[in-house]
């Protein structure tokens, strides 16, 4: 089996972590990077993350997060937030993005056109822009959860939460939201048993 698949089958969405052990901060910031090189639509890296390790903050945020003890037993919390106003067609940023790849101008304004005719019914709805810059971070999720099983890192990615509270305790500036929450650290229990469908019952061959 390679290691890739040996991380596979080692990553779990770990409920209980063992509160006496931390990441080294040389593998944390290595999981971060390879969040910041995960690729994204267009190249647009929408995603903005907030660890905290702050207690009393970590305390607040479980109480919006359905209580789960991952929030505050984990050796890291990443929140993975989105800057959802930069992503717009007529955001500066979108142009220095498409720039800084050193094409001419003239390319460049084809790009520009490309994407606003791509997100322009996207961004005409707050929900579906949200949805759209949530999809990128998804993106760099699964990328940190299955590099940081190589480490032995365990992980678990977090929806159950309550979007506006969060939003709220964080303080979020306006048109950033939250996407999704992922706890880092090392497991307390036994892994249970991983249980997935066949390939025979996903893949359609035509």
């Amino acid at each position: 089996m390679s290691e890739f698949l040996k991380a596979m089958s080692f990553r779990h969405a770990c409920k209980r972590f063992d509160t006496t052990k931390a990441i080294p901060s040389e593998q944390f910031e290595s999981i971060l990077e390879v969040c910041r090189t995960s690729p994204s639509s267009f190249g647009m890296e929408p995603w903005r993350l907030i660890v905290v390790r702050n207690e009393k903050l970590r305390k607040a945020l479980k109480a919006s997060c359905w209580n789960q003890n991952q929030i505050t037993e984990a050796s890291e919390l990443v929140i993975f937030t989105t800057d959802n106003d930069i992503v717009r067609s007529d955001s500066p940023y979108v142009r220095t993005m498409f720039e800084r790849r050193g094409m001419p101008t003239e390319m460049v304004d084809t790009y520009m056109g490309v994407y606003k005719n791509y997100l322009a019914p996207i961004e005409e709805d707050e929900i579906l822009l949200e949805n759209w810059t949530a999809k990128q971070c998804y993106i760099a999720l699964a990328n940190a959860m299955t590099y940081a099983a190589t480490l032995e890192i365990d992980t678990c990615p977090i929806e159950g939460f309550d979007k506006e509270e969060v939003e709220a305790i964080l303080d979020l500036e306006y048109g950033h939201s939250v996407a999704v929450i992922c706890a880092f650290g090392y497991r307390i229990n036994l892994q249970s048993a991983q249980m997935r469908l066949p390939l025979k019952s996903i893949v359609e061959y035509k």
